[in-house]
């Protein structure tokens, strides 16, 4: 297993099971964190995210640039990427391009398919509700799917999590 990417909503469990499987490694562990603590409640959710990881594992906090950060993780580690979803959000409201943010998306999945020691990626499904009444919500939840498309066309191995299960993502054949 190299590359898995455990797509689903919030709330879904995808963390849990990111956390269970670099659990099984036997392996240092290395979470790339994305998210900020800009408010209480984003403070608290951090909060929760480290309390349920072992505290041996070693966490980098990466809200933008994860080319950069990508390229120096130890090899031997396995890497939990928490989360595409809130690193979108970072790379959006820090002006960068729709299709830099792609660009950059697919370099840093085949960058993490290409390693010989598992990583886990975590991202949100957004796209499986109403469309968004405005443009920004639009925009994202379009490069937020496009990412998610990189990452599993790279990956494999990919699970859409609903309620703390994950279900198999398959690439359909006609029988």
């Amino acid at each position: 297993m190299s590359l898995s990417v455990l797509l689903g909503g919030a709330r879904a469990g995808k963390s849990a099971i990111a956390v269970r499987l670099a659990s099984t490694s036997g392996r240092p562990v290395v979470v790339v964190a994305t998210a900020e603590a800009r408010d209480e409640e984003m403070a608290e959710r951090i909060r929760r995210h480290r309390e349920d990881r072992p505290a041996d594992w070693t966490t980098l906090e990466v809200p933008l640039g994860l080319s950069d950060a990508i390229g120096g993780l130890a090899g031997d580690a396995c890497v939990i990427l928490d989360c595409l979803s809130l690193w979108v959000s970072n790379e959006m409201e820090a002006e960068k391009e729709d299709d830099a943010i792609v660009e950059q998306a697919r370099t840093v999945a085949r960058t993490l398919a290409a390693r010989d020691a598992p990583t886990i990626v975590v991202s949100n499904e957004v796209g499986l509700g109403i469309v968004p009444i405005n443009d920004l919500a639009r925009r994202y939840r379009d490069v937020l799917g496009r990412v998610n498309v990189a990452f599993v066309d790279a990956a494999d191995a990919a699970y859409l999590v609903v309620a703390g299960r994950a279900l198999p993502l398959e690439e359909p054949t006609f029988t």
